[in-house]
């Protein structure tokens, strides 16, 4: 059972971490980068030989902390809610960091509707401290509501445009993509382990709700500013309905001046995965 005050005093402080070229092109392989080996426009992002660029959406897989990991929740039955990413300088191949993290907020669904607790974690480079990224994820723990803490949901979405979409990108993603993006860090057995997906309520494992992200990072990238990663400097998302490995993702794209609103659908199945999305360009 959740504690509320026990929730809201949790943070760790100055946590170290690094990454080489290594996890920036694992990153970009697993999600989508490179999928034709000859495409110009993305070898940079998977082959070292010149400048190695670096997919913005890696920011979520640099640095875990595991600030819930005792917070009481039933881990078997959390899924991400939402992601919001500032991006204070674009993200190096590689570097040494340091992360403070804490919880910001947590909202009572009621008993058997869920929680849902908001992290913050400010991230700056170890050499010379400058700031670099700034995460703001929403965690729903989907069994464990009726703790008694404060009802509400957390900062308004992002609307998204009445008219039709002026892009569109879509991405087939491998019957094993989880399994792939899994090696970023994100060990969590619902996507990868069909007995439990099966006994919490899935048919199938699930794809990572921050894989889907980077492939909507990555149509992004494409679509709008011609590969150029310095360009993005925010992509905040809201995770509505799981995408199951095999799958096609349609991004949606609407363009307005210097922010770009997006979603991801499954026209298979008719589902929008990801909702108001939001990416601000420089």
């Amino acid at each position: 059972m959740i504690d509320y005050e026990q929730l809201m005093g949790l943070k760790r402080e100055a946590e170290r971490f690094s990454y080489t070229d290594r996890e920036t092109l694992l990153y970009a392989v697993s999600v989508g980068m490179g999928r034709d080996p000859l495409d110009a426009n993305e070898l940079p992002y998977v082959y070292e030989k010149s400048a190695l660029r670096t997919v913005p959406s890696m920011a979520t897989v640099l640095t875990r902390i595991p600030l819930l990991k005792d917070c009481g929740y039933d881990y078997t039955k959390v899924v991400h809610g939402e992601q919001r990413l500032t991006l204070h300088r674009p993200l190096p191949p590689q570097a040494d960091l340091i992360a403070d993290a804490r919880v910001v907020a947590a909202y009572d669904k009621g008993a058997g509707k869920g929680a849902l607790i908001y992290t913050q974690t400010d991230v700056r480079l170890a050499n010379g401290g400058q700031a670099l990224y700034t995460l703001l994820s929403a965690t729903f723990a989907r069994g464990d509501g009726g703790f008694g803490g404060p009802t509400g949901s957390g900062p308004a979405p992002h609307p998204i445009p009445a008219r039709a979409p002026d892009l569109t990108e879509s991405f087939e993603t491998r019957a094993d993509q989880a399994l792939l993006y899994r090696l970023n860090g994100d060990r969590n057995p619902l996507h990868a382990d069909p007995e439990l997906a099966r006994r919490v309520g899935f048919p199938a494992p699930i794809l990572h709700g921050l894989c889907t992200y980077g492939i909507a990072c990555r149509a992004i990238l494409k679509m709008t500013v011609d590969y150029d990663h310095r360009r993005i400097r925010a992509l905040d998302v809201r995770f509505s309905k799981p995408v199951y490995p095999g799958e096609t993702i349609e991004t949606q794209m609407w363009l307005d001046g210097g922010t770009v609103s997006f979603r991801c659908i499954v026209s298979q199945r008719g589902a929008v995965v990801i909702d108001h999305g939001r990416c601000l360009l420089g």
